[in-house]
């Protein structure tokens, strides 16, 4: 999984846009839980909100189901924002170092506001400059409502590629009884060999996106800046304007 530079990221956003019809978007992040036998003298920390033992897959996915940044190991107690945070992707993130794009306006925008390029999450994640979560589900205005669907719809893309790896490689159906460095070896192989699988081989999820159903946001403690505020507030009007909006989005909410 090499380090993207600024064209290949650009080449992302635009199938993510043709697929999900959400612009400027560079990846789906989520963390995924994989089950482990308790480890030998251990205490809670691997026991996690579901009450089993895990270790977290913290992922960011491009458009075409492929893992383009994986973090492995963390203590399935970890909170998703916590991991995401502390993984080498999140801290170069954070320290503006992966070549992303300039900002850019988004298309059929007649304002020209240049907006950034972000990555999707779901309400687990912090609102930051380039990572954006839904709105709580209290207090929902039609226009927050539009915003959590088009920001699901390209989500998904994430939960998708987790459900085909797992499926593909049946060995994460089941706890892993190995110890835990072999076990996060087991787990890198499984993502590396989904990436060498979708490029050859291709599964179609496409068409379930368009099934994709608004899902109540529960609202968390975890707090985002005044950028990545300010960046929703604009996707939200964005998306109900004639250049940003799609023909089927109220019928959703």
């Amino acid at each position: 999984m090499p380090e993207k530079t600024e064209r290949m990221w650009h080449q992302i956003a635009e199938k993510f846009a043709a697929a999900t019809q959400f612009p400027n978007c560079l990846g789906a992040i989520d963390g995924k839980h994989i089950r482990i036998q308790k480890p030998y003298c251990t205490g809670s920390e691997f026991l996690n909100y579901k009450h089993f033992f895990s270790v977290v897959l913290m992922a960011v996915v491009d458009a075409e189901y492929c893992f383009t940044s994986v973090d492995i190991g963390s203590y399935g107690s970890a909170s998703d924002s916590h991991v995401f945070e502390r993984s080498n992707f999140g801290k170069k993130l954070n320290q503006e170092k992966l070549n992303i794009p300039p900002n850019q306006p988004l298309p059929n925008d007649d304002t020209g506001v240049s907006m950034p390029f972000i990555f999707v999450a779901d309400e687990a994640f912090a609102l930051s400059d380039h990572v954006q979560r839904p709105f709580g589900r209290r207090n929902l205005t039609i226009e927050k409502k539009i915003y959590n669907y088009r920001l699901t719809r390209a989500r998904r893309m994430v939960e998708c590629a987790f459900g085909i790896m797992s499926n593909k490689w049946r060995i994460l159906h089941r706890a892993l009884d190995v110890n835990l460095s072999f076990c996060d070896a087991i787990i890198q192989a499984c993502c590396i060999l989904h990436n060498y699988v979708r490029q050859r081989d291709g599964v179609r999820f496409e068409d379930t996106l368009y099934e994709c159903p608004l899902t109540e946001m529960n609202p968390t403690n975890v707090r985002g800046n005044h950028i990545g505020t300010t960046t929703r507030e604009y996707f939200m009007k964005y998306f109900t304007t004639p250049g940003g909006s799609i023909p089927w989005q109220y019928e959703k909410i």
